[in-house]
């Protein structure tokens, strides 16, 4: 259902949602509160969100989980360092009558996992580009478009595991969020190996739709900001571009450089969407700040001297905050 009479009628119904998805994913996923709050919130942004932890922590589980409430098409693409770009985008083939038809890769979804994309070289990552930014692939000269809504959810080792390539910074910096998932605390990790190795099957009911989910990101592009908060999020992404008059002597120090401008356009989504699933119908300073982290991270480049002296992107953006 997507008539509601007002809008503040529409931004209650997507804090319902968003309540309803999150209890429908948790019968599978113990744990883990804030990165399911920060993929679902990417959703109703309409933006990409990039996963990074070590193996065994459940990011494709997670991914597959919240494919399985929304009623969306899903597929899964296992970067390898073989994957060629037509893997991913399709190909033209020719048919039996002798023209050339375009079979479709596995791009083709509402969701799509690439599943330890720095495993595969800079040529195929960049395969992903366009459909992240243009919601379209082009091949041989001729433009397909995807269909809608579109979502990339990768997942990442960690740079220092063997045969891993850093991602492209034009890449990095298509992702809206990127969000860094640690190991569980111990109450939840009994919790998560007592559902994980019984027999019990969980259910999962399709909570949102399509429909839905296309409404709902026209709908937190609706919600109003307030003049402070616009300043706000674009004077935090200036603090974090070294030798500029914002600068704070970290950042002059330990960053060679900073964030762009799709920062402050993802703080100021983020903080939209954030102020609607808690109930609230305009960001504050506080919903900016709850959003910054992980908007910020990857677009903020240390150099060597950070290293040296053990300064992470997470400690100098806290010290920004």
């Amino acid at each position: 259902m997507t008539n509601y009479a007002t809008d503040v009628e529409a931004v209650d119904a997507l804090a319902a949602s968003y309540k309803k998805l999150t209890a429908e994913i948790h019968k599978q996923i113990i744990g883990q509160d804030e990165v399911v709050k920060y993929v679902l919130m990417s959703i109703f942004c309409d933006g990409h969100t990039l996963m990074v932890g070590v193996p065994g922590l459940a990011k494709t589980l997670l991914v597959k989980t919240i494919a399985d409430t929304l009623d969306l098409s899903f597929k899964r693409i296992q970067f390898t360092p073989d994957l060629m770009p037509s893997d991913i985008t399709g190909s033209e083939i020719l048919s039996e009558n002798r023209t050339f038809q375009f079979n479709r890769g596995p791009l083709f979804a509402n969701i799509v996992l690439a599943d330890e994309i720095n495993r595969t070289p800079p040529k195929t990552q960049a395969a992903l580009l366009e459909s992240m930014q243009e919601r379209s692939v082009t091949v041989a000269g001729t433009i397909h478009r995807l269909t809608l809504p579109f979502f990339v959810l990768a997942t990442q080792n960690p740079i220092e595991q063997e045969g891993t390539y850093p991602l492209p910074e034009a890449q990095l910096d298509r992702f809206m969020f990127n969000i860094v998932l640690d190991y569980l605390n111990k109450a939840d990790e009994i919790a998560m190996v007592k559902l994980t190795t019984g027999n019990e099957k969980v259910q999962l009911n399709k909570v949102v739709s399509a429909q839905e989910i296309l409404y709902f990101q026209q709908l937190v592009r609706k919600i109003p900001v307030t003049d402070h908060v616009f300043d706000y999020a674009v004077s935090l992404v200036h603090k974090t571009r070294p030798n500029t008059e914002s600068a704070t002597e970290k950042v002059n120090q330990y960053i060679s450089w900073g964030a762009g401008p799709r920062a402050s356009q993802y703080l100021i989504l983020g903080a939209k969407c954030h102020a609607a699933i808690q109930g609230k119908y305009a960001p504050d300073i506080d919903d900016v700040r709850a959003v910054a982290v992980p908007v910020l991270r990857h677009r903020v480049v240390l150099n060597y001297k950070a290293e040296a002296d053990g300064f992470t992107v997470d400690a100098i953006l806290k010290s920004l905050l």
